[in-house]
C-alpha cells in the first residue's frame, strides 16, 4: 500500500503506531479524548465526530483525503469473549459482590444496551468510509466468540493468532479489518523475551479491557506495519532490535 498523505490513528495505544509511520518516514497524528501517554496530538471525541459524519455534518473526517490512512482501536469492552460471562450471569465480578438474581439482571440490560451503542458507533464508523471512500484498518481482538465474529458484515483480513512471534508483549489473537484496501504479506518474525499473559496482570476482569492489557510494543507496531501495510522488506533484524 502506498501512503500519499498522512496516517491518522484512533484510539487508545494508536501512540506507538504514530511513532513507528513516523520513524519509516511517512506523517501520522494520534487522536483520541484521552491523552494517558501524552501522545495525543488531537483530544476530539471520535464517537461524537463518527456521529456528526453519519449526520453529514461538518467532522473531523473532511479533513482526511483518499491518499490518507486511517488506523483504528476500536474499544473492545463491550465484544471481546469474556463479555459472554457478564451476558450469561456468571461473572465471577458480580458474584462476588454478592448481587442478587434481580440486580445481575438489571446489570445485564444495562452492558446490553452499551453494547448497542458500541456496535452502531463501529457500524456508522465504516458506513462513514464507505461513502467517502476512505482507507481504514480496524484492530479488534479475535475469538470465535467475540461478538463481532458472527454479528458484523466487514470480515478480517488479517487474523494474528500470536504477536508475540513479531515481537509484541502478548500472544493475544487479533483480528484486522481492511476497507478500501488490502493488506501485503510480509514475515517480519522475531523472539520475544519478555512476553506477558493478560491474566498475570493486575486488574484483571472479565471482558474489560485494561490499558495495560492494550499496550503494543514499538517492534510490533513496525514489524506489523511493514508486512501488513507497506510491504517493506526489513531483512534481518539487527541484534539489538530483537528484545
Amino acid at each position: 500500500m502506498e501512503i500519499k498523505g498522512k496516517v491518522h490513528c484512533f484510539f487508545e495505544q494508536s501512540g506507538t503506531f504514530k511513532n513507528e509511520f513516523i520513524k519509516l518516514g511517512i506523517p501520522s497524528e494520534d487522536y483520541d479524548i484521552q491523552n494517558n501517554f501524552g501522545q495525543t496530538d488531537h483530544t476530539d471525541d471520535l464517537f461524537a465526530e463518527i456521529e456528526k459524519a453519519w449526520e453529514e455534518k461538518p467532522s473531523i473526517f473532511d479533513k482526511i483525503t483518499k491518499d490518507d490512512l486511517i488506523i483504528a482501536f476500536f474499544p473492545c469492552i463491550y465484544f471481546c469473549a469474556n463479555n459472554s460471562m457478564m451476558f450469561d450471569g456468571t461473572s465471577v465480578t458480580w458474584r462476588q459482590q454478592h448481587k442478587t438474581e434481580i440486580e445481575i439482571n438489571k446489570m445485564i440490560l444495562e452492558r446490553s444496551k452499551k453494547r448497542q451503542y458500541f456496535y452502531e458507533i463501529l457500524l456508522k464508523f465504516f458506513s462513514v468510509c464507505v461513502c467517502k471512500k476512505l482507507r481504514l484498518i480496524v484492530e479488534n481482538p479475535y475469538s470465535t466468540m467475540h461478538y463481532l465474529h458472527n454479528n458484523f458484515p466487514y470480515k478480517p483480513q488479517i487474523i494474528d493468532m500470536d504477536r508475540t512471534l513479531r515481537g509484541d508483549y502478548f500472544k493475544k489473537p487479533t483480528a484486522y479489518r481492511f476497507l478500501n484496501c488490502k493488506p501485503t504479506n510480509g514475515q517480519s518474525f522475531q523472539p520475544n523475551n519478555n512476553p506477558m499473559k493478560i491474566q498475570s496482570l493486575s486488574g484483571h476482569i472479565g471482558g474489560i479491557c485494561g490499558e495495560n492489557r492494550s499496550m503494543i510494543s514499538p517492534n510490533y507496531a513496525r514489524n506489523f506495519i511493514c508486512d501488513f501495510i507497506l510491504g517493506k522488506d526489513q531483512g534481518t533484524p539487527k541484534e539489538e532490535e530483537l528484545w
